[in-house]
């Protein structure tokens, strides 16, 4: 009987054993077949030629959770990067307010104020010496506005031809360079600038 089977086997093409299927049922009995289990079974796909075997229901519950596992990083990182979007806009929002407060400040007091005495930085184009603190820039829309109004403030300046971050300035520690219209100049950093 056993060598009938091998002639038989043999006959056969290799084609019609490398899809051999052991289904198991909840009841447990176990079926050999060519076409998969269906979703009720446990799936065993069988390796005719090795004798290997793959557990397909396992198979395919790692597959979903390697693909639940990439969907939530892309999502992750989806919202990683729209937070790091949401922040670039509200640094420049922020840096536009400071910088409309500073030309309020400017048309109120024209005696006081060349009137291109503190420009706004475009965000958008910002110069070289102020890129690197592109982060920044709300502040240091902020502190020119203090600089000029604190070299005011000392008696020695009646009016501020130029109020620009120099190029001493550091991502911790911005420094501005106060031109006024006698001749006078003032440096200031952010520490002087927010002291009381």
């Amino acid at each position: 009987m056993k060598n009938l089977f091998f002639v038989f086997a043999l006959c056969l093409s290799a084609d019609s054993w490398a899809g051999v299927f052991k289904c198991t049922d909840v009841s447990g009995h176990t079926n050999y077949q060519a076409s998969p289990c269906t979703v009720e079974h446990k799936a065993v796909q069988m390796n005719t030629k090795t004798g290997s075997s793959v557990d397909l229901n396992a198979l395919e519950r790692q597959q979903a959770a390697e693909a639940e596992l990439k969907k939530q990083q892309s999502a992750q990182e989806q919202a990683e990067h729209q937070a790091k979007l949401d922040a670039i806009a509200k640094n420049k929002q922020d840096a536009r307010v400071q910088s409309e407060m500073t030309q309020t400040l400017i048309k109120q007091n024209p005696m006081q104020f060349s009137a291109f005495a503190i420009p706004p930085y475009d965000p958008e184009k910002l110069p070289a010496q102020v890129k690197p603190f592109e982060t920044r820039l709300p502040d240091v829309e902020k502190f020119r506005r203090l600089a000029a109004q604190k070299a005011l403030a000392s008696g020695e300046c009646q009016r501020i031809e130029t109020d620009e971050l120099t190029g001493k300035s550091k991502p911790d520690q911005l420094n501005f360079l106060i031109n006024c219209s006698s001749g006078k100049t003032f440096l200031f950093n952010e520490a002087d600038l927010v002291q009381p």
